[in-house]
């Protein structure tokens, strides 16, 4: 039995904030957690709790829930920062070569250690992520996720056409390979399985089919894939599936759309798109560093709000530049200015932790540091550099130090993550 008692100044959010709102999180100026077998028992004043277990004291840095990464690519850890044009160029000349080198379990394995260690490194608990087209790649991402018991939520893509012959599977191979990582991986411990199908160019209606008949089976299983993120990629769309009202409509003709599925992107939706997103429940997931490195456009998170469609925010690694969930929201903070929609920071950080526990349909488990949740957390120094110091000195609330955080913070700013009450940093 492990049992443990963190202390430090405690938020966590038990409901969305519309801008300064303080009701939507509790804050205690000298709290604790107390973990018990990966569980937080108990939230409170310190005063309550010291002695009940062995201490750690975090003061006077942050405690909160750890990051929630909903859209980042495992294969695609030695990619990030590579010089490129546009989506599709990008992929031929840096992600496909990549890739390939996954049909090797022992790189597979070696990179999902890697992989992991960047993820908490930067604080995060949580992602769904993409694995490449081989089952050695799925394998070494779900063992090393086990070994460190995360909540990890992942899957193989599904491809078959529109790639390299080493990067493709067929309709039928897809199928079953991802069927029986389902099998094997889903539920056991804290994974979570995602049917993967990369996105519609590079799979055929075949493949589509196969991958919504998976949805049919398996229901309990997320889907991720992408849409509408480039010009050049929705005409290419047009031309492979004319039948098709536009790209959402591709996903929602095999049954791909629902309140498990994750859209990476979403920059160019039409009306249409829109109103079936509103109506399946389905999730957009912002990827602000992607967006801006790629040159792909801007996302309308306002629009999407006003509709009630309330999406995630990823990193999208290796299009997106930065591990880190404080530097995902700093560039979303600016894509969003730009289009005068202002992000208070008692939202991005509700965003980043239970909002994304929310579109994950998970804000039971992960997300918040109420009681019964499992004891995933990060610890957060405002003071970490020194330009973070400087301003800090002058810091006044909570929600300074906070948008302090997230504009200058990123993995010197995390002083510690926790998974399940572990130290992994």
């Amino acid at each position: 039995m492990s049992v443990k008692l963190l202390r430090g100044r405690v938020l966590s959010f038990h409901r969305a904030p519309q801008g300064a709102d303080e009701t939507a999180f509790s804050y205690l100026e000298d709290g604790a957690l107390l973990i018990r077998d990966g569980k937080i028992e108990r939230c409170g004043d310190y005063a309550d709790l010291k002695g009940l277990a062995p201490e750690i004291d975090h003061r006077p840095n942050l405690l909160m829930a750890g990051f929630i990464d909903t859209h980042i690519h495992f294969p695609q850890v030695q990619v990030v920062a590579s010089w490129g044009e546009q989506l599709l160029d990008w992929l031929e000349n840096y992600t496909f070569p990549a890739e390939m080198r996954y049909a090797d379990p022992a790189h597979a394995a070696r990179m999902a250690t890697a992989y992991m260690d960047l993820l908490t490194s930067h604080g995060t608990t949580t992602a769904a992520s993409y694995c490449s087209v081989h089952t050695a790649s799925a394998e070494a991402y779900f063992a090393e996720a086990e070994r460190r018991n995360m909540c990890m939520i992942g899957g193989k893509v599904m491809m078959d056409r529109g790639a390299p012959d080493e990067l493709c599977d067929t309709a039928q191979s897809g199928y079953d390979e991802s069927k029986a990582l389902i099998a094997k991986w889903h539920g056991r411990g804290r994974a979570q399985y995602a049917i993967t199908p990369r996105f519609a160019i590079t799979s055929t209606p075949e493949q589509l089919q196969a991958a919504g008949a998976l949805v049919q089976e398996h229901p309990e299983c997320f889907v991720q894939t992408h849409v509408d993120e480039n010009h050049n990629e929705i005409k290419l769309v047009g031309e492979l599936y004319p039948e098709a009202p536009d790209y959402v409509g591709v996903y929602e003709q095999f049954g791909l759309l629902g309140s498990k599925t994750l859209l990476g992107h979403c920059i160019h939706m039409t009306e249409r798109e829109i109103d079936v997103i509103a109506e399946t429940g389905a999730k957009p997931v912002f990827c602000p560093t992607s967006n801006l490195f790629l040159g792909s456009g801007l996302f309308d998170d306002g629009l999407l709000r006003q509709r009630g469609i309330k999406g995630a925010i990823a990193t999208d690694v290796g299009g997106g530049t930065s591990y880190s969930m404080l530097q995902t929201m700093n560039e979303g903070y600016k894509v969003l200015q730009l289009q005068r929609q202002q992000k208070h920071p008692y939202e991005a950080f509700h965003w980043i932790t239970r909002g994304n526990a929310v579109a994950l349909g998970l804000e039971d488990r992960i997300g918040t540091l109420a009681e019964g949740s499992d004891a995933d957390i990060v610890v957060l120094n405002a003071r970490a550099t020194a330009e973070m110091r400087l301003r800090a000195e002058t810091i006044e609330c909570l929600a300074e130090e906070l948008f302090l955080l997230m504009i200058l913070g990123d993995d010197r700013a995390v002083d510690q993550t926790y998974v399940a009450g572990e130290p992994m940093k």
